[in-house]
């Protein structure tokens, strides 16, 4: 899990071309992209399954992944419309993969006695397989086909995709993604499994961590771009090889991981983020592993993906994602980080509230409810200028307030009246996705800028 993410993934430092963003390109409307959560086990405390899936519902978390297929959470789950992914453990690769009687044996036990009227969308056969236990790497397409041979005959293969979660390091050369390929060691079984994917329509399921890519590249990769903060276009990312500017981390490990398929000629896979996060707390060596950041980086990202803006290669696709994770893991041990990824502690109070307000309302703890629009530093008056006009012009936004004499027009500056009048016009429109942006000069904030 979390402490195995070793992404070998090293981000040069490519922050000096600053044109403007390229035009952004529309999602397709049919797409639904979701957010979904993993559920860890290793807490004490933890809930029934009953209680468990009532606060899945409370939370309006349409979709979680379970590392094993534990029967009693199964159960509880039936009759939800809650899609689960269920898991095959490490250490029942060899003996599903050694034995197709097996493999039908387990599907049969935890698939087919629960399906459907226990949503089950996948099977993710092991975890990290390729980076944690290589000795296991023969057995691994065999353990897939078995099992995908086994839904064939219960005739589920269509409503259920047998895929496997990969480390973010099996991709090599991860920045600029136009020159990543996926470590040629691995070949073997990266062909025949992106081959079955293709085949079978399932995903190449990844655990994606800015935060260690981050933490192994400080002072490469800033840690704006990491949380998915507002960037000026100077503090963007480009790849130089097809100018795609790249505003955060997390695009451009998907675009690496799609670029590393295209050079095995697959084309026709879409990548599933089966793991991301940032942990709240650590110990003297994790400084970056914060509340506020771990708040930042979430908050972020669910809005991210439900904007359903894709990546800067595949505008077109939204990749889902599952958070690392629902609740924190007390009986995790050292790091002190490995505990502490959880949105929730186990008995289900919010490590932090996230500001996730506009997003369809996943995510019942977000009870502020109170973002705003305001202007991005180092902006010169001149575009400001400019996108103020629009807001008060074409925009119709209520700039009384900052009108000669008015409530607000001191302090008497481009900069003050632009934020005034930027979120006049994101709170007019309710907060919708892409009315907090004026061209990239603006940027959501949960900080009144009355307060300022």
């Amino acid at each position: 899990m979390a402490s195995s993410k070793l992404t070998a993934s090293l981000f040069s430092a490519l922050f000096l071309f600053s044109t403007l963003l390229p035009s952004s390109q529309s999602a397709d409307p049919d797409q639904q992209p979701y957010v979904g959560v993993n559920i860890g086990t290793d807490a004490s405390g933890l809930l029934s399954p009953q209680a468990l899936v009532s606060f899945l519902q409370v939370q309006k978390i349409t979709h979680v992944r379970l590392y094993d297929a534990d029967p009693d959470i199964l159960k509880a789950l039936s009759r939800t419309k809650i899609r689960v992914i269920i898991g095959v453990p490490n250490n029942q690769l060899l003996a599903i993969g050694s034995s197709n009687a097996t493999a039908a044996s387990w599907i049969g036990r935890n698939v087919v006695a629960y399906y459907p009227q226990t949503l089950i969308v996948g099977v993710a056969v092991g975890d990290e397989v390729l980076t944690t236990v290589p000795s296991s790497a023969p057995v691994l397409m065999p353990a897939i086909e078995s099992l995908y041979s086994a839904l064939v005959a219960s005739n589920l293969h269509t409503q259920i995709k047998v895929s496997t979660p990969h480390a973010a390091s099996i991709v090599l050369d991860s920045f600029p993604p136009s020159q990543a390929f996926f470590n040629q060691s691995l070949t073997s079984v990266m062909l025949p499994l992106l081959q079955f994917l293709s085949k079978t329509g399932a995903p190449l399921m990844m655990n994606l961590y800015p935060y260690y890519v981050f933490m192994q590249n400080k002072g490469v990769v800033p840690l704006d771009n990491s949380l998915f903060k507002p960037l000026t276009p100077s503090k963007e990312m480009v790849d130089p090889n097809t100018l795609l500017h790249y505003t955060n981390v997390l695009d451009a490990m998907i675009d690496a991981a799609y670029v590393s398929m295209k050079n095995l000629n697959v084309t026709n896979v879409v990548v599933l983020v089966t793991e991301t996060g940032w942990p709240s707390k650590g110990d003297a060596k994790e400084p970056y592993a914060t509340v506020d950041n771990a708040d930042t980086y979430n908050s972020n990202l669910i809005k991210h993906i439900l904007d359903r803006s894709g990546t800067p290669l595949h505008p077109e696709v939204t990749s889902n994602v599952y958070l690392y994770e629902l609740f924190n893991e007390d009986l995790r041990t050292s790091p002190i980080s490995e505990a502490n990824w959880g949105l929730f502690n186990a008995n289900t109070t919010p490590v932090y509230l996230l500001h996730v307000s506009g997003s369809g309302g996943f995510l019942a703890n977000d009870t502020t409810n109170q973002t705003y629009c305001v202007v991005m530093d180092g902006v010169d008056s001149r575009t400001l200028q400019a996108a103020l006009d629009w807001a008060c012009g074409p925009g119709q936004a209520n700039c009384s307030e900052i009108q000669p004499g008015e409530d607000c027009y001191q302090p008497n500056n481009v900069k003050n009246h632009a934020s005034y009048a930027f979120d006049s016009y994101y709170q007019k429109e309710g907060k919708a996705a892409g009315s907090c942006d004026f061209k990239g000069v603006a940027m959501i904030t949960t900080t009144d800028p009355s307060k300022y």
